[in-house]
């Protein structure tokens, strides 16, 4: 049986998130690539992708040739961020990336995990991480204390074992850890998926962005402002972000939107 880490255990977790994309076949090639994601199905209008031996859907591409490109002034996907299973396999995925000179746009120490950034050639935001152990979180009250520092290369490549083998593909066990949204005001999102989706907050940065999960994970759903103050309701016609998938332990499944138009599936499993 696959060992997925921590936030998989959680009631309430992520499961997939589909994306509207103005050319899908040239996205899906970027996952496969730059991620080392596997087609799991296809069909006309849209193709799933995964990790190929276990396959768990994680990115689902509909094509949505003749809508506008995403403006990252609306509410929408900041990020996907794709957890992988142990440090050591994102230090092969950092080693890859530096070999390769693939392109990033940032890197950063988290206290809970260490990550890294780029985005899709629509725009799309992601990041690739690994979690520290939920025993080394440092709690400050009801929170867990969460920062972005610089992040320690040399120290990730340093992991003992992790470059005894190349990266060769999304690892068994890789999950969306979490997704960061766009949002118009981070406090209507806190206190919506706290209403809506029973979510605890677990830490903030100021009044710009909160973290939120279930199950005590550092955080499940991320919602900022730093580009979308006071965003309305996202725009249908523009590519991005089409859905969050949850995944909830012993809960009923549902589809709701969040108040910028997000839609919001909840799958149950029993």
């Amino acid at each position: 049986m696959t060992a997925y880490p921590f936030a998989a255990d959680a009631p309430v977790h992520v499961a997939k998130v589909g994306l509207k994309a103005r050319d899908a076949d040239m996205l899906v090639d970027y996952y496969k690539n730059i991620l080392g994601l596997a087609e799991l199905k296809r069909s006309a209008d849209r193709i799933v992708l995964g990790v190929a031996g276990d396959g768990l859907g994680l990115l689902d591409i509909e094509r949505a040739p003749s809508l506008k490109p995403d403006d990252p002034r609306e509410a929408g996907l900041f990020h996907t961020a794709f957890l992988l299973p142990t440090r050591a396999d994102l230090a092969r995925w950092v080693k890859r990336a530096i070999d390769e000179r693939i392109t990033l746009d940032g890197a950063s120490d988290h206290l809970v995990s260490e990550a890294l950034y780029l985005s899709d050639p629509e725009g799309n935001g992601i990041e690739i991480y690994a979690d520290r152990p939920k025993d080394a979180w440092r709690r400050e009250g009801s929170q867990i204390a969460m920062a972005t520092e610089r992040l320690d290369i040399d120290g990730l490549l340093a992991e003992p074992g992790a470059l005894e083998r190349d990266w060769s593909g999304a690892p068994v066990g890789t999950i969306v850890g979490h997704v960061h949204l766009r949002v118009g005001d981070p406090r209507e999102a806190e206190a919506w998926w706290q209403g809506e989706m029973g979510f605890d907050t677990m830490a903030k940065y100021g009044s710009q962005a909160v973290f939120l999960s279930t199950g005590g994970y550092h955080h499940h759903i991320g919602a900022n402002s730093w580009r979308s103050a006071g965003a309305g309701k996202r725009d249908t016609e523009r590519a991005g972000l089409s859905f969050v998938e949850l995944t909830a332990h012993d809960g009923k499944a549902k589809t709701i939107t969040d108040p910028w138009g997000t839609e919001i599936r909840v799958e149950a499993k029993g």
